[in-house]
């Protein structure tokens, strides 16, 4: 069945490659990103011409998810454009990198503001959406970051841990809903995003060169010991996140996992959320909530 679509942050690296993916598979998919038309503008005329070019359903919209407005104006769109909304993708995000003490307090409440309120205050509008259809996927893009914390990115895998801690927390009250939940965990990958080349480093630089006398090395070399995770055999393709996200999104409703990894490097995540996921299920029970694991629309039973 074809779905409409929402993806934030989807004028680059996975967000891109999932709304093309999507897309060719003949779901109809708003791109959103910031600044259309401004400095984004090259970014939406080339999914503009992706669509044309393969013949699909993308489109390119304004969403900046720290604007409110913004966020208002791109739902209004998409529902008077096609009357629902089956699928959002979280998938905004900004790389901070560096010594954590170095970051001032406004850079680490900037990133939680993008990489976890941002999608927050996307659900506000599009889940009273979805909560009036009795249905609809909140994929969330996070990171295995969250569960094995690698050094000198602290902003950004703090916020991505909150993100995913809300994640499990709507998970719940959305359920009776009708809407289902799928958290994608990408491990890590040094090409073919724009993490890094548009990562934000600490504002107050006196403080970062007092550790560089002692992890100049270990910063200087991050780039190289994230390449030495992965096999020498093996090809961390950025397009297996989307095809993970593709294969999600076309699962009929109420078999989609809730939790997935992508993973090329035995990053350390997987069993950590196999633990998680067991011990999740048996809090569930124990409240006497075990139907939370499987969301139902309770209104279309009566209930």
């Amino acid at each position: 069945m074809t779905k409409v679509v929402i993806i934030t942050g989807a004028g680059t690296g996975m967000g891109r490659l999932v709304a093309r993916s999507l897309a060719q598979a003949g779901h109809t998919v708003y791109a959103t990103m910031r600044f259309v038309e401004g400095r984004n503008r090259d970014k939406a005329e080339e999914a503009l011409a992706f669509a044309s070019d393969h013949e699909v359903n993308l489109r390119p919209l304004e969403l900046d998810v720290n604007s409110d407005a913004s966020i208002e104006q791109a739902v209004q769109t998409v529902t008077a454009n096609e009357g629902r909304i089956d699928v959002l993708v979280h998938n905004a995000a900004h790389l901070y990198f560096g010594i954590t003490e170095a970051f001032t307090p406004e850079q680490i409440l900037a990133s939680l503001n993008t990489n976890t309120v941002g999608a927050l205050r996307v659900n506000r509008r599009v889940l009273p959406v979805m909560r009036e259809q009795g249905s609809g996927l909140l994929l969330w893009i996070g990171s295995g970051t969250s569960r094995v914390v690698p050094p000198f990115l602290a902003p950004y895998t703090a916020a991505k841990a909150a993100m995913d801690s809300f994640a499990d927390s709507i998970s719940y009250e959305v359920a009776r809903f009708g809407i289902e939940t799928s958290i994608l965990m990408p491990g890590p990958f040094v090409e073919g995003t724009a993490h890094f080349p548009h990562a934000e480093f600490p504002a107050d630089e006196t403080v970062q060169k007092k550790y560089l006398a002692l992890y100049e090395d270990a910063i200087a070399g991050n780039e190289q010991s994230t390449r030495a995770l992965f096999p020498d055999d093996v090809t961390a393709d950025v397009q297996a996140v989307a095809d993970e996200a593709l294969r999600i999104v076309d699962l009929p409703h109420g078999s989609r996992p809730y939790r997935s990894e992508v993973d090329f490097s035995d990053f350390g995540d997987a069993p950590v959320n196999a633990v998680a996921t067991v011990m999740r299920e048996r809090l569930l029970k124990r409240f006497g909530l075990s139907d939370l694991l499987h969301p139902t629309n309770f209104r279309s039973q009566g209930k």
